[in-house]
């Protein structure tokens, strides 16, 4: 791995995907998918080898993606196609045409090969999941930097003059956005169970030596096809040639070193361990035996270039340069996450997690048991941002899901404080949960109600209209619970119950939120309007009754918000609600000082009331 693109004109610079290198050989009509290791993977992509019978005789080179709902590779949604056989969404991207019709091309400078690969595949190829890889004569450092804020994983750089070449050859050179390796599984940190950590090494010569471990990129899925992938492969003593490297704790499971995996990491200590190392995927078409330390020329400084002094100051609080918290490590611990602002410190990755297993006690009761959607910003609030609801990828730990009726794919759920550090781990500035009953996701718990002003409406109109909603809430029978959004908008809650024979659906539960709030627009339809339209809401607050629908979600009690200032969705006490409120005030950096007060949601669950007879006594309000 190199620096800097190569520059001249006869350098072509094509995008890095992040998958398996595979040829297609073509011939009457057979079709063999043929990784590195020689491996025959046509039964494995049953479409693209499908695609492949339409064509002529031929031997393509290119390399076989998921792509994400950004436009991205993904190593670990093809992995997920694989352990699951829906490979039909997955894509072949062609880089080079090594025969065709009997012409071997492998003498054949690169130009021509690409000119003659783009003309074949637009004669003979109609299927999407076959795909021609476009190059560029120039800019390979523009494009490099382009990738890398793309998100993707960096460039290949090709001489246009060269003969094809397989293997590695001073004809390419590829330059990536952050260092990646492959590497050899040794052993695993924890039990039959439970994977925390990888411990890896590569080969050197004739030795096996140690990388260091690797303890995030695991969620609940790909933690359990490793660990079903090592436990056979158990032996009684380390496989590295000097065990003096390696720790030495309880719960360490030797393996034979035959499992290739992919890694990515940020430095090379002078020790020769990877540094913030995060796992991508099993590789299954690497031959371990062949697996070395590429050259990683700009990283190899490392921790050698950080002064003595600055490397004795952390040791105390950092394990092999990481932050680690509840036994997860924080990669890139010290990068921003909220600016600075008027109302709060610059606060940074490390300083979330800590938040959250801070609050973890004030968090779980909000968040156990259901369904989740999160705000992801791993570069932070300035940065790209994912909303995301389905199994976490890139959270350390183990961290539990809940199925949801209808759903293929379960939606996240935490059940411990170390789960809140994985999300912290994972850049996750917001969490959403259903307002449902724990374990039971069919059933509403709670009536969630945004006041929500137009940009027009202060704060203290807010106020009042939430006091005009308890009102409301409490002449129907229930009991009203207050918190602010971290934004300019209240929540006010109310939990909710049926009976064992008659459990409250969500129907019921949004049909009772929305008559609600249609008799406080009929009582002042000047301040209040249940019509989400914009143009409807000039001056006054929209009563949002519809986070009371299935799977709708609201953000939870003492979650942060991905805004200005890291503020916080704040429980309050109703006598609180003065005028000296401000929302502003609630952040991650006075979070310490909130949590010792007492908390105004504690017997919520209690308070619970009958919705039957709620919808009763509201039909006559």
């Amino acid at each position: 791995m190199i620096d800097e693109p190569p520059i001249g004109e006869d350098w072509a610079h094509e995008i890095k995907f992040d998958g398996y290198r595979m040829q297609m050989r073509v011939q009457r009509g057979k079709v063999a998918l043929i990784t590195r290791k020689r491996l025959d993977w046509n039964e494995r992509f049953p479409e693209i080898t499908a695609a492949g019978r339409r064509f002529p005789d031929c031997m393509l080179d290119g390399e076989i993606v998921a792509i994400d709902e950004r436009g991205i590779t993904s190593f670990s949604m093809l992995q997920e196609a694989l352990s699951s056989g829906k490979t039909g969404g997955l894509v072949f991207f062609v880089f080079d045409l090594i025969w065709a019709q009997g012409r071997d091309l492998r003498g054949e400078p690169l130009e021509l090969r690409k000119m003659l690969l783009e003309e074949f595949l637009a004669a003979v190829n109609k299927d999407e999941r076959v795909r021609y890889v476009e190059h560029f004569r120039t800019g390979g450092a523009a494009m490099l930097g382009a990738a890398c804020k793309a998100g993707m994983e960096g460039i290949i750089s090709k001489k246009l003059t060269a003969r094809y070449a397989g293997g590695r050859a001073d004809s390419w050179t590829k330059a990536k956005c952050r260092a990646g390796q492959e590497v050899v599984i040794g052993g695993w940190w924890g039990d039959n169970r439970k994977l925390r950590s990888l411990l890896i090494g590569v080969h050197r010569g004739n030795k096996f030596v140690y990388l260091g471990r690797v303890g995030t990129g695991f969620n609940a899925q790909n933690a359990s096809v490793v660990l079903e992938a090592l436990k056979p492969l158990k032996v009684p003593k380390s496989p590295f040639d000097r065990p003096i490297d390696v720790p030495r704790q309880a719960n360490i499971n030797w393996v034979k070193p035959v499992k290739v995996a992919e890694v990515e990491f940020a430095t090379i200590t002078s020790d020769g361990l990877l540094r913030q190392a995060a796992f991508k995927g099993l590789r299954e078409d690497k031959d371990a035996k062949s697996v070395i330390l590429e050259p990683h020329p700009e990283l190899a400084k490392g921790d050698a270039a950080m002064p003595a002094k600055a490397k004795a100051a952390e040791k105390p609080r950092f394990k092999n340069g990481d932050p680690e918290i509840n036994g997860i490590t924080i990669t890139h611990a010290s990068k921003v996450l909220w600016p600075k602002s008027k109302t709060s410190p610059a606060i940074t990755k490390r300083e979330l997690v800590e938040y959250y297993e801070m609050a973890a006690e004030r968090l779980l009761p909000e968040l156990k048991g259901r369904p989740l959607s999160m705000v992801r910003a791993p570069d932070g609030i300035e940065g790209e941002r994912f909303f995301q609801r389905h199994a976490l990828m890139g959270a350390a730990g183990e961290i539990n899901t809940i199925k949801v009726k209808g759903e293929e794919k379960p939606f996240l759920a935490v059940e411990k404080a170390r789960d809140l550090v994985a999300l912290g781990q994972a850049g996750v500035l917001e969490i959403h949960p259903w307002g449902s009953k724990p374990g039971e996701p069919e059933v509403p718990a709670r009536l969630i109600f945004d006041l929500d002003p137009n940009p027009d409406v202060s704060f203290a109109q807010v106020i009042a209209a939430a006091k005009a909603m308890k009102d409301r809430i409490e002449d129907s029978g229930l009991t009203a619970f207050v918190k602010t959004t971290g934004g300019k908008g209240i929540h006010v809650v109310t939990p909710i119950k049926g009976t064992p024979k008659s459990p409250i659906t969500w129907p019921e539960a949004k049909l009772f939120a929305h008559a609600l709030c249609q008799t406080m627009e009929k009582a002042d339809s000047d301040r209040y309007t249940t019509n989400m339209a914009k143009k409807q809401r000039g001056g006054k607050i929209f009563l949002d009754y519809l986070r009371n629908d299935r799977m709708a979600t609201a953000v939870a009690a003492w979650s942060p918000r991905a805004r200005e200032g890291a503020t916080i969705a704040l429980p309050l006490k109703w006598s609180e609600l003065t005028a000296k409120l401000d929302p502003k005030d609630f952040t991650i950096a006075n979070a310490k000082a909130l949590l010792k007060r007492a908390d105004p949601w504690k017997d919520m669950p209690k308070a619970a009331a009958s919705l039957e007879a709620a919808s009763r006594k509201l039909v006559k309000l």
